[in-house]
């Protein structure tokens, strides 16, 4: 199957009884479970961005099992904040007791206790998370955007990600990407604009660009970034470097489009300080830690007055349906992660034309591929 039939087809440590958290004994035929594991998740085309160049991305996927009933869990473990896919598995292996002895159905508390235990490791405490709240969904029987009380029908377009490459391969990419009506392309190197002029020469779609960092002097920002506008490019994410607050802050004041933060909004505790620098923030499960702190977040910056977008890493379709259900809240969605590799375990949330359907099934709704 090639690339394209394939898209169009795709279209810390107290022992655990000390928490209160522990349920009563299961009873025989009820047993708990939980399995770790590292899958290797093979790439159409070798993904580029400023941070780094592969053929694959290793994830860890988790299941929690009691009752008859497995949620699923991945999380993909991000370079940029030291984590791999061997870490990510330790630290969900290091608090096995605690979700062992735990009742699921207090999963907030769990995942506070979770948090609390294991410094770092968002990918891995995101594998955990997204695996208790598919458990709880299919618990009471509903999909998981009906437990955070959102209609299915209020998701957003999502865009399909275009990595750095040569003009040529940019070009077959965007080709490749006719079924969707809006593109994010990666910049933030020195072939910023023969990139940008590639994708112009083939489409004339809406886009949308990351720097990831990519630009350490305010001055090229700006010059950079007004450039991209005059491109047709509706808004620009991470254009200087987490830290480069201030500088950021006077990008913005110069500047006539969006910028987004990506790398400088992890948590919701960031999101406050980031108001005079971003007009909205990028939220992505693999970093904040799951579904939990990634709703606490969308609803923070909401609050705030700032634009909402969610985002993912390559990762099959645990994690992209996972926050596909989070997605009625965001104003922007770029959940592609999933269509861009060729291995998927699983079928979930579809895009039609760009627009995210959202599986009806209990939980994150998953079917095995």
């Amino acid at each position: 199957m090639n690339r394209r039939n394939f898209l169009k087809t795709a279209s810390v440590a107290p022992a655990a009884a000390s928490l209160a958290l522990a349920a009563p004994a299961a009873p025989s035929g009820n047993a708990t479970a939980l399995t770790t594991k590292i899958l290797r998740l093979n790439l159409q085309h070798t993904w580029t961005t400023t941070m780094s160049s592969s053929q694959y991305r290793d994830t860890l996927h988790t299941t929690f099992t009691r009752g008859g009933i497995t949620g699923h869990g991945e999380g993909a473990p991000i370079v940029r904040y030291h984590e791999d896919a061997a870490s990510a598995r330790k630290a969900v292996e290091s608090v096995r007791d605690l979700l062992i002895a735990a009742d699921p159905m207090q999963f907030a508390k769990i995942m506070a206790e979770v948090f609390r235990r294991i410094p770092g490791e968002w990918a891995g405490k995101a594998a955990i998370d997204i695996a208790l709240m598919d458990w709880v969904g299919q618990k009471l029987g509903i999909p998981l955007y009906s437990y955070f009380g959102l209609d299915p029908k209020d998701t957003p377009l999502t865009t399909f990600s275009i990595g750095i490459d040569t003009p040529a391969i940019t070009k077959q990419k965007t080709l490749e990407a006719a079924d969707y009506p809006v593109l994010k392309v990666k910049v933030g190197l020195a072939t910023d604009e023969a990139t940008i002029e590639a994708v112009r020469s083939v489409t004339k779609k809406p886009l949308r660009v990351d720097a990831n960092e990519g630009w350490k002097d305010k001055e090229e920002a700006v010059r950079k970034i007004n450039w991209l506008e005059k491109m047709g490019v509706e808004f620009i994410e991470q254009p200087m470097p987490a830290e480069m607050l201030e500088e950021t802050r006077w990008v913005r004041s110069r500047v006539h489009i969006p910028i987004i933060a990506d790398e400088a909004c992890q948590h919701a505790a960031d999101i406050p300080k980031l108001r005079e620098c971003f007009d909205g923030v990028n939220v992505k499960l693999d970093k904040s830690g799951g579904m939990l702190e990634a709703w606490r977040m969308l609803e923070l910056a909401k609050s705030l007055g700032m634009k909402t977008m969610l985002g993912c890493m390559i990762s099959s379709s645990v994690t992209v349906t996972a926050a596909a259900h989070l997605s009625p809240l965001a104003d922007y969605a770029d959940l592609d992660g999933n269509l861009l590799i060729s291995n998927d375990p699983f079928h979930g949330v579809r895009v039609e034309h760009g627009k995210l359907i959202l599986p009806k099934g209990p939980g994150l709704g998953l079917t095995a591929a």
